[in-house]
């Protein structure tokens, strides 16, 4: 019966969105470089706040909760299903910071957490997220950092979702904020070690470009801080951090390529920034403070990285000495420096391994599972004279555990697992594994999936993701959420694709500029494997991806879009030529090192030929869910939906195509635990609305 009623919904609704679709006036406007023009009709969509712009927002917006109001049963029972899964009063792993043991706790009712500061078995509030949300559409704890006497915290806001965040005071004491508040800070902060002192990072109000680093005096007035740093290179970026020993703060500077590292002194508040190591083109590295010096992770003749020691701060790398080489095979994450220890986070074939390396004994050792797939990754450790590593271990069958490891004795214990509070799951019914697809240049990607013990392959449907961009690698996470899925009989996939790091730093390189291309055809080659090998049914793949994900779901739904039976696209980079030819849109100038720079003929011609807007055809496209945030400052609105107006009008098809557009959110979608259930429960609706299943 339930089978049958979503047929007829289905039904009911394509009669009825034939007299309702959502249509976008046409404004030709056309667009020139090296005497070749493009026309596009949507370029007015740009207009933020224009009355004609939230018209039609409000047409796609009206059109899709149509849709969706004949799934609200689906979308109700997986939503509780979400819900059932996740104890209401869920506590996450205690950690230590500034010597005090901490936990965050969700309570059954409220939207957002509330941290509490745990001593002699008792658990005392500390800050309330909920308090400070409230009255509030959007709310984001950015970051809170105590000062080092722990009497002082610096609370990091974002009240509407574009990541424009705003700084407070508290005085721990008495839970009374102090007049200080620095508007449009980028989410970080750090104390000088007087206890009076706080850096912060401000954006180009324009491009949204982290490029200032200013010092706030507390008590004082904003008009009194003073720049610190200033980063005039439209391609750089600036973070900052704090050394684990408590000596130096660090104001990186980075693109994709380069990097160059400036140092203050923790202690000195009137410290002025010292370059580390001059940067150089192509050359990026990266610095961890230790006792006995300085350890660096190099690219330098390293593709896949190497670590360098100085014993004071090094005048050029030639000064360095080598501590550990580089790989071909193993490419080298991240380091973290201990009173005893060096740790080194590495990833091999894929996989990522702890490594442990004691400076007395100088004998290492290895933290890695003997699994097919697997995440491995270092929890918080803030205390630098602890013998104690926390690490944290989950894989697509296993929900997060962080352990306990002691560096001096090698035994651990389990320190905390995220508990399912669904009795009748167990990480027995479920069985993942890693595969490998011939691309079409013959090299091999590698496809990690999960599935639920018993299902016949051969007839499943499939749920593939992906990413493939900025070298960023997609982890093999457990997924409450993704049970949803799993328990109807769904294989889920990630494809681990050139574009990002998975197998290194040539895995990258091979999937970006002129080499982008591989991205998008290793997806389709990957999609293509598991329907011919009998991983699922080929006909019923589904693909999705968010962001630059986005982007790749518009490249293969041009490509091949007889492959899938639908996409989610989730605030899709799709209007690629245009945004990188426009330098003042935020952020553009710094992907040039991503991308390639437009400017250049044979760029532009390049990111022609795969940018999703610019090759929609006159063909049936897949079902298609497509959301975004109207205060998205990474993917700006008008992408998807200028996208989404041209789709409409070119689509030969009947399929299902939903526009969703949050006009609350920004890049990650709405804020709040029933905000965030809700999207993924919709997006499972959709898929399985396409399934004809309501279970």
């Amino acid at each position: 019966m339930k089978h049958y009623l979503i047929i007829l919904f289905c039904i009911s609704f394509s009669i009825m969105a034939q007299n309702n679709l959502p249509s976008a006036p046409k404004k030709n406007k056309t667009l020139s470089k090296f005497d070749h023009n493009r026309e596009d009709p949507y370029y007015w969509m740009n207009e933020r706040d224009a009355e004609e712009v939230l018209e039609y927002i409000g047409q796609e917006n009206k059109y899709c909760e149509a849709y969706f109001s004949g799934l609200k049963g689906l979308v109700d029972t997986i939503d509780q299903e979400l819900e059932s899964r996740i104890d209401p009063n869920e506590q996450k792993s205690p950690f230590w910071y500034n010597g005090n043991l901490y936990q965050s706790r969700n309570e059954e009712g409220l939207e957002y957490e509330k941290i509490y500061r745990l001593k002699n078995d008792k658990a005392q509030l500390f800050f309330d997220e909920n308090e400070r949300a409230k009255d509030k559409s959007f709310y984001d704890l950015a970051d809170w950092e105590l000062s080092p006497n722990n009497k002082f915290l610096a609370v990091v806001e974002d009240f509407k979702g574009r990541r424009k965040n705003t700084i407070s005071i508290r005085k721990n004491k008495t839970g009374e904020y102090l007049k200080d508040r620095i508007e449009d800070s980028n989410g970080d902060v750090i104390w000088s070690n007087d206890n009076k002192t706080i850096y912060y990072i401000k954006k180009d109000p324009q491009t949204l470009r982290e490029y200032q680093v200013f010092r706030h005096k507390i008590g004082t007035e904003n008009t009194e801080d003073v720049l610190v740093y200033q980063e005039d290179d439209e391609k750089y970026s600036v973070y900052f951090s704090k050394s684990k020993t408590g000596d130096y703060i660090f104001i990186n500077c980075y693109s994709s390529l380069t990097s160059e590292i400036r140092w203050i002194s923790a202690n000195d508040p009137k410290s002025v920034p010292q370059v580390f190591l001059k940067r150089k083109q192509g050359h990026l590295y990266s610095v961890m403070h230790h006792t006995n010096g300085f350890y660096i992770i190099s690219n330098d003749k390293a593709p896949n990285n190497k670590i360098l020691f100085a014993r004071t701060i090094p005048k050029s790398i030639g000064q360095c000495d080598v501590f550990q080489e580089t790989s071909k095979d193993t490419y080298i994450k991240d380091i973290s420096s201990f009173q005893e220890f060096l740790v080194i986070q590495e990833r091999t074939k894929g996989l990522n391994k702890i490594k442990i390396y004691p400076f007395e004994s100088r004998e290492t050792t290895y933290i890695e599972f003997d699994e097919a797939t697997y995440y491995l990754g270092l929890a918080m450790n803030d205390d630098f004279k602890s013998n104690i590593l926390y690490y944290t271990y989950n894989s697509m069958t296993t929900p997060s555990s962080i352990y306990a490891y002691d560096m001096v004795t090698g035994t651990q214990k389990l320190w905390h697992q995220k508990e399912i509070k669904d009795p009748s799951f167990s990480s027995d019914n479920y069985t993942s594994q890693r595969i490998w697809a011939r691309a079409n240049d013959g090299e091999q990607i590698p496809i990690s999936l999960v599935y639920k013990k018993g299902v016949d392959l051969k007839s499943a449907p499939l749920l593939l993701y992906g990413y493939g961009s900025y070298g960023i690698t997609i982890p093999d996470v457990f997924s409450a959420s993704r049970l949803s899925l799993l328990d109807r009989g769904f294989v889920f996939a990630v494809a681990h694709i050139r574009g990002s790091k998975y197998m290194g730093e040539q895995w990258y390189e091979n999937g970006k500029f002129l080499k982008k291309t591989n991205t998008f055809t290793d997806f389709i080659n990957a999609a293509e494997f598991l329907g011919h090998m009998g991983y699922c049914d080929p006909d019923r793949i589904y693909a999705q991806g968010g962001s630059a994900g986005g982007l790749l779901m518009g490249a293969v739904a041009n490509m091949a879009p007889y492959l899938w039976k639908g996409i989610v696209s989730q605030v899709p980079f799709v209007d690629v030529l245009t945004t990188m030819l426009d330098e003042t849109i935020p952020l553009t100038t710094s992907e040039y090192e991503e991308w390639g720079n437009p400017n250049e003929e044979n760029y532009y011609y390049y990111l022609l030929k795969y940018s999703p807007y610019d090759n929609i055809k006159k063909m049936a496209y897949p079902a298609m869910y497509i959301t975004t945030g109207y205060h998205d400052s990474q993917v700006q609105y008008w992408e998807p939906l200028k996208y989404v107006a041209k789709l409409r009008d070119y689509k030969t098809d009947q399929n299902p195509f939903l526009f969703d557009c949050n006009m609350d959110a920004g890049h990650g979608g709405g804020s709040g635990l029933s905000n965030e259930r809700k999207e993924t429960a919709k997006v499972y609706a959709f898929i399985l609305g396409m399934e004809n299943k309501i279970k």
